[in-house]
């Protein structure tokens, strides 16, 4: 098929899907766009790159593109903004999730000891767009609508576009891995940073269709379970074509965590799912230990047979600056760990930091080089603070939590593999909205959390939509 036929081909489909999921009859925030462009971004290519105006010489790593800092300067400057006039349920949820604040702050802090703090507090500032944007879709009116509705729009945008880039536009859509071997990329610039964008969409489509599917009384509930069956599919079919094995894997685990929490075997006795968790848990983290995966190794630029994922990981720990506070915040790529690093592998005569992967490919050691053992406290501080609030979440509103829920877990588990904790990663993000919507829904800071939403007549007027909340 001709290229130019097919993207007009999937534009109107695309159009078709949007068409299908409308739904005027819940109203959303406006706002709701900034999360939504700023997602579209990040799960995807810098502005830079989609215009062909990314930095080339010099120290791409220290130096960035002027405009990508403009574009997510913008969308923070935007997003404050709004969140200032939510400031009262802003400040509660923010007082409610200590543990995250008590973590950038001490991001914050570590940028005086990095070898680079003018670049490390650029990084710490744009960092803040995570928080920012997931307090957007939590303190909207709706805020489960926003959520679905931010999903969708990034989700129709950036998967059937994918598709379409790896099939008809290959220059653009397919790329080669740091020792020159082909892979399937899509709007990413990277197969295991599509793998996690797909990650984190489809396990909310898959629970998104599940509550279709248990919502029989829903108004236009075929066509909406038509377009999001169809989303679903574009993003396991992706799964699949990205050979992203974590990615897979953790949308297995977490897909059938959604589907086993909202069994009403469960449903009857919240308390059970601490087990069911915990076994989970336990056979995740256990089978990527023994699993052999060799993607670290290959990221780095050497074969499985000279050094393996858990040989790159002993060299790793040794070079960082102090095992205590670290390099300071995203420093240590950028400092002088990273140089006695290449030189114990053998490759400082040609290392680049614009060619490599310059990533630990473990969070928690990402962690760990950049800010110690402090840093790593901190983060199994958010991870367990996170899973007990989930499950109250999922003891209050089972549906709802059974997301949440998988997001915490799925997120611990992905972390042993891929820098999981590191911004502006997606799975960071979505990390965050599970953490912070569940504590709204356990303190009751942000209302309207029901599974089903009441049923508006086409006649409503708009003030009458307003007033009305779910039941």
């Amino acid at each position: 098929m001709n290229p130019l036929l097919a993207a007009f081909i999937y534009t109107c489909g695309i159009a078709g899907l949007f068409y299908l999921d409308r739904d005027r009859t819940v109203r959303t925030s406006t706002a709701l766009w900034l999360p939504v462009l700023y997602f579209c971004i990040v799960g995807s290519r810098p502005v830079s790159s989609w215009l062909g105006l990314s930095p080339t010489g010099g120290n791409v790593q220290l130096e960035g593109s002027p405009l990508d800092a403009a574009i997510f300067g913008i969308l923070l400057c935007a997003s404050i903004g709004e969140l200032l006039r939510r400031r009262n349920k802003v400040l509660r949820l923010l007082a409610a999730n200590w543990p995250i604040l008590l973590y950038f702050s001490y991001c914050l802090i570590s940028i005086t000891w990095s070898s680079h703090p003018g670049v490390s507090f650029k990084r710490w500032f744009k960092s803040l767009s995570d928080i920012t944007m997931v307090l957007i879709v939590i303190t909207d009116p709706r805020p489960l609508a926003a959520f679905k509705r931010l999903i969708s729009r990034v989700g129709f945008v950036l998967l059937p576009t994918s598709l379409l880039l790896i099939k008809y536009f290959e220059s653009l859509g397919r790329g080669y891995s740091p020792i020159g071997e082909t892979e399937n990329t899509g709007v990413t610039t990277n197969k295991n940073i599509l793998g996690v964008v797909l990650l984190v969409i489809s396990l909310a489509t898959l629970w998104h269709v599940i509550t279709l599917v248990r919502d029989k009384t829903r108004a236009n509930r075929r066509r909406h379970l038509l377009a999001q069956c169809v989303l679903l599919g574009f993003g396991i079919w992706l799964l699949q074509t990205a050979h992203s094995a974590t990615s897979m894997a953790c949308f297995c685990l977490g897909g059938g965590l959604i589907l086993t929490t909202n069994h009403k075997w469960i449903r009857r006795r919240p308390s059970r799912v601490q087990w069911l968790c915990l076994v989970l848990v336990l056979g995740g983290a256990l089978t990527f230990f023994f699993s052999g995966q060799t993607g670290v190794a290959s990221a780095l630029g050497r074969s499985a047979t000279l050094s393996g994922r858990t040989d790159i990981w002993a060299a790793l720990l040794p070079t960082v600056p102090n095992a205590i506070v670290g390099a300071g915040f995203e420093s240590y790529w950028i400092g002088p760990g990273a140089e006695t690093l290449w030189r114990a592998l053998g490759l400082a005569g040609w290392w680049h930091p614009e060619i490599l992967v310059t990533e630990a490919h473990n969070g928690y050691i990402e962690v760990y080089l950049n800010l110690g053992w402090i840093g790593v406290g901190l983060v199994a501080l958010v991870l367990i603070t996170g899973y007990r609030r989930a499950v109250a979440a999922f003891r209050k509103e089972p549906s709802v939590g059974s997301l949440m829920l998988a997001y915490v877990i799925v997120s611990a588990i992905y972390s042993i593999t891929e820098a999981g904790f590191r911004s502006p990663d997606p799975m960071w993000i979505f990390l965050l909205w599970a953490i912070v919507s569940s504590s709204g829904i356990t303190t009751g800071i942000a209302h309207e959390w029901k599974e089903r939403e009441r049923t508006i007549k086409k006649t409503s007027s708009p003030m009458a939509d307003e007033r009305v909340s779910w039941a």
